[in-house]
């Protein structure tokens, strides 16, 4: 029996996609082999990167003078390749300065990791509110190398609401829990990059897009596994690329066509959200912690109104232990944070967004006797 699937990742993935996988698993595209064991130097993989790529470009709108990259080492590998390839220089010359704002756990690491590479500058954080916010983000100096923020946070649940203007200065994005949940402006930013894992494909496949005046920056001591240049140059393939997570990648992206395209999944996510929230506003037994103008439409984490901490946490335990049960998995929050969170990613449908409100209501009135 199929679960309703809440995790923040490795997260749900369409059925229809899991199906089609499934009836393609030894014969891909009439070649007589899985996805899995087709070499990427064939001539039975390209059209399968080709797809992948021509899909995400049509659906997020990405101009010519972009770069559509497919690497591995998670988003967490971006956290090091961008200040390597925007900001770092040769041995002896001093650091370029790098802008960050600190908006969750997530966007502190990236901040952290650059660091080592570049003189990186938090400009502002939410830490004071335990990141329920997204705070006022100051210009950057005209001369930094980039200006990086978080778009959508993945574990607190917050969402820029407008994008900072940062001039000249390239804007770089993490948007691994947002990507393709609403439309995006692609020419606003220099780089963006996503974890497949969340709202995109399977783990084990990171999409880059690059701006193409960015590529060739990095020093002559990068490594040439971290260097967008030679992946640039060899269409992703300088060395073997996470094949079967793009093939499911090309998959999802052509499930997401399929519903409309994006326009027609924001509708759709705003609408799941909105449920959830209305229910948490509602609610007598549960809230969100996160406040209003900021609240994501991907990950939205709840806790309990119970202000004993043992009782909050047996009741948590037996909440997840329940739902669990109900076939409503994967609701615990992050372990740095606690509560419980549900991650509503484009596969989640809204039946499964009701299933969880009506599981929690029938909680509730558990809770009150």
């Amino acid at each position: 029996m199929r679960v309703y699937n809440f995790s923040p990742g490795p997260s749900a993935l369409p059925l229809a996609v899991l199906e089609k996988a499934a009836a393609e698993m030894t014969d891909v595209n009439g070649t007589g082999q899985s996805a899995m064991e087709v070499s990427h130097r064939s001539k039975d993989f390209k059209p399968i990167i080709d797809k992948a790529e021509t899909l995400l470009r049509e659906l997020m709108g990405i101009p010519s003078g972009y770069k559509v990259l497919f690497l591995q080492g998670g988003a967490s590998l971006q956290f090091a390749m961008i200040p390597l390839n925007l900001a770092a220089v040769e041995q002896g010359a001093a650091k370029k300065r790098a802008a960050y704002v600190e908006t969750g756990i997530w966007a502190k690491k990236a901040a952290e990791e650059a660091a080592k590479f570049a003189d990186a500058v938090t400009l502002a954080g939410s830490k004071d509110r335990a990141y329920a916010y997204i705070p006022q983000a100051p210009a950057p100096d005209p001369s930094d190398a980039y200006y990086h923020i978080t778009l959508n946070n993945t574990i607190v649940g917050t969402r820029w609401p407008r994008l900072p203007e940062t001039g000249k200065v390239p804007l770089a994005a993490d948007i691994s829990s947002c990507i393709l949940s609403e439309p995006l402006d692609v020419s606003k930013f220099g780089v963006l990059y996503a974890g497949a894992q969340k709202n995109l494909g399977p783990a084990g496949t990171t999409v880059v897009i690059i701006r193409e005046d960015l590529i060739g920056r990095a020093p002559s001591w990068t490594p040439a596994l971290l260097r967008y240049d030679i992946h640039a140059g060899e269409g992703s393939m300088y060395n073997t690329p996470p094949c079967y997570g793009i093939y499911i990648i090309s998959l999802v992206l052509e499930w997401l066509k399929a519903q409309g395209g994006v326009n027609a999944m924001t509708e759709k996510n705003r609408e799941k959200a909105e449920l959830f929230y209305s229910y948490l506003e509602s609610s007598g037994n549960f809230r969100s912690p996160v406040e209003k103008p900021y609240r994501s439409l991907m990950n939205i984490p709840f806790v309990t109104t119970e202000t004993d901490p043992e009782r909050r946490s047996a009741l948590e335990t037996r909440f997840l232990r329940e739902a669990a049960a109900s076939g409503l998995v994967n609701l615990a929050g992050h372990r740095l944070v606690g509560g419980m969170r549900a991650s509503i990613y484009n596969a989640m449908p809204i039946d499964g967004v009701k299933a969880l409100i009506r599981f929690m209501e029938t909680f509730e009135g558990t809770i009150r006797k």
